[in-house]
């Protein structure tokens, strides 16, 4: 697969990575630990060397499974991991990026990750409590250390990132990112630009919206985060149903499919950046892959703009109690 690099500092990855966090955390239940390791493995095969963990994936489990599958070939990959939520044992207590916290989970993360160094530390929300000059200081003392090679910060909004770019180069932003999520083309993206900061899309393929293979009647196990999400109810679905048509349509006529499409479409918009699709089937993977090679002309990306610009899209993203955690 065909390499990128994140930002103007690096590192260099493939131009598809692997978000991992389907395989343990927030789409029903996890899937078998063989299974996941497996494919993990086959994307290495693929040629996938970016894999995206955290540590509130289960919790802990994601970074577990994740650290296991990619030891054998732990050099040959790049691994990004985040801190930034409080535990009770395995239960989330909300923000914490306090120094002495972002420092011991950290060594946690390393052991499950079964390494000596994190790739790529994300912020993985923006803690109010605690300025963000206070955590990119200690993220640098982290990579002054040698157990963390580059920093990231995770849905932050303009000022943070300069705040916290102003102490430790950021390598990279993590933001929801795609056809059906537009926001950060407004601020976000010249910013990162401006400053030389790569962008990770995740959500690239709208939590499996665009692929087509949901519609307004798709139910989901009661443990699957798209029962609470409002752009996933019934209602919106079926009026979100335009944008998925029009993916279709592009994709029947260039012989692939709508998430080859929805990636593709995601590649053309920099070349710094770097979209995670997750999955836990093997052949949506390779599918998934595959997106890089294909290449929309210039008319087919004006054509899926304009029409995408003219769709009124519905449903917020998050409902309120996780709106708080978006720092815009």
């Amino acid at each position: 697969m065909d390499k990128r690099m994140l930002g103007t500092r690096g590192p260099e990855v493939s131009a598809i990575g692997l978000g991992c966090m389907g395989l343990s955390h927030g789409y029903g239940p996890p899937v078998d630990r063989r299974d996941g390791i497996a494919l993990v493995r086959a994307a290495v095969d693929a040629g996938v060397t970016f894999f995206d963990t955290a540590q509130i994936y289960g919790p802990f489990t994601n970074e577990a499974l994740v650290g296991e599958a990619l030891a054998p070939m732990r050099e040959q990959v790049v691994i990004a991991t985040k801190f930034g939520f409080g535990f009770d044992g395995t239960r989330t207590t909300g923000l914490d990026s306090r120094p002495e916290h972002i420092r011991a989970t950290v060594c946690e993360s390393l052991r499950r990750l079964r390494t000596d160094r994190i790739d790529l530390l994300y912020q993985h929300r923006v803690d109010p409590d605690v300025p963000i000059e206070d955590v990119a200081g200690t993220v640098k003392d982290l990579i002054d250390a040698g157990k963390v090679a580059h920093f990231g910060l995770s849905e932050a909004g303009v000022e943070v990132i300069r705040r916290a770019h102003a102490v430790q180069p950021v390598t990279a932003l993590q933001s929801e990112y795609s056809l059906w999520w537009r926001e950060p083309e407004a601020r976000i993206l010249p910013t990162l630009v401006e400053l030389g900061i790569g962008l990770v899309p995740f959500s690239p393929l709208g939590k499996g919206f665009l692929t087509g293979a949901i519609s307004s009647t798709t139910t989901f196990a009661d443990t699957d985060l798209r029962n609470i999400l409002p752009r996933f109810t019934e209602q919106a679905r079926a009026a979100n149903q335009a944008l998925v048509d029009l993916l279709s349509a592009i994709a029947a006529r260039s012989n692939v499919t709508n998430a080859q499409v929805a990636l593709a479409w995601l590649l053309a918009q920099h070349p710094q950046i770097v979209p995670i699709p997750g999955t836990t089937k093997i052949h949506r993977l390779h599918e998934n892959v595959a997106a890089a090679d294909v290449e929309l002309t210039t008319d087919d990306l004006n054509e899926i703009t304009a029409a995408a610009d003219r769709i009124d899209l519905q449903g917020e993203r998050y409902p309120e109690h996780m709106q708080r955690w978006i720092n815009r």
